[in-house]
């Protein structure tokens, strides 16, 4: 009998062996040796490396460019987070009330999401384009030639353009993520709450905030990951230009890497982007135990 006690409770601990293997190997065996070479002056390709200490993260912190990429992926952030969630939420309360057509939409809205960012940059690249995107030709059709500018060609212009994007593609998310919330919350109080002659905006923001509460903050969670890696879709459509108007971390990292061959500082730029990313996630799930103690 012990030993069959025994075996139901280390079964579990089994079967979680495969899975720290593999992210052993794929995820913190990267992130350890990432933090090595750190410290190196290393080109990223030979075995040849010499110790510089902290002078790959001295030169990051110094570079102008960093804080201009820092700077993008917050105004990014925020910005997205921020309009897809309301976006999301909005679309999953509308698309919770049974109407004809409800799936239909849903798929309609869902769809950017499994789209591969490849295809989304090209078809997006092409809409802007300054000579010939379909949306300058309709500005300029209905009259509105002086909203017709360089949406990606122009620095004023080019980081909204990508952020707008962004919103299109993940918006649908955010609206499963709401419409799979609201489902689980009781009817009951809904109609509990109508006959106390609640009104929409009264239930929205009196019942159904609230209690998606733990939706929001997992979106920001994701938001937080989301941008601190978001590299495809800027990668694609204008390449970090023009100028640093749309340069982001991963962008900033992949010059480093690739067209500087300093693996050494692009694994300090690495480290700091994880730093940041743990950072801004501790503060969050702070904020959020705060608000249910609260």
């Amino acid at each position: 009998m012990k030993k069959l006690k025994f075996g139901k409770k280390a079964t579990p601990y089994l079967l979680l062996i495969p899975i720290f293997l593999i992210s052993g190997v794929l995820l913190y065996y990267c992130i350890g040796y990432t933090f090595f070479t750190s410290f190196h002056e290393w080109d990223g390709i030979s075995k040849d490396m010499t110790f510089i200490g902290l002078e790959n993260y001295i030169n990051t912190l110094t570079n102008p460019t960093f804080f201009i990429a820092l700077k993008n992926n917050l105004i990014f952030f925020a910005t997205t987070v921020f309009v897809q969630a309301v976006i999301g939420l909005l679309l999953a309360v509308v698309l919770k009330e049974r109407f004809r057509g409800n799936t239909a939409f849903k798929g309609l809205f869902f769809l950017p999401v499994i789209m591969a960012p490849v295809v989304l940059a090209t078809i997006f690249r092409m809409i802007l384009d300054t000579n010939i995107g379909a949306l300058n030709i309709m500005l300029t059709n209905i009259g509105l030639k002086s909203l017709a500018v360089s949406w990606l060609g122009d620095p004023k212009y080019a980081l909204f353009s990508i952020i707008c994007v962004n919103i299109f593609n993940w918006m649908g998310f955010s609206m499963m993520t709401y419409y799979a919330g609201l489902m689980a919350i009781d009817e009951q109080i809904y109609e509990s709450a109508k006959l106390d002659g609640a009104g929409f905006f009264r239930t929205l923001f009196s019942i159904t905030l609230p209690m998606l509460k733990g939706t929001t903050a997992s979106l920001i969670m994701l938001g937080i990951v989301g941008s601190l890696k978001t590299f495809d879709i800027v990668f694609l459509m204008t390449g970090g230009g023009p100028g640093r108007s749309t340069e982001f971390l991963t962008t900033f990292l992949f010059r480093k890497s690739l067209d500087e061959y300093n693996g050494g500082q692009a694994s300090a730029i690495g480290i700091i982007i994880l730093v940041i990313a743990l950072t801004m996630a501790m503060v969050q799930n702070r904020g959020y135990e705060k608000s249910e103690e609260e």
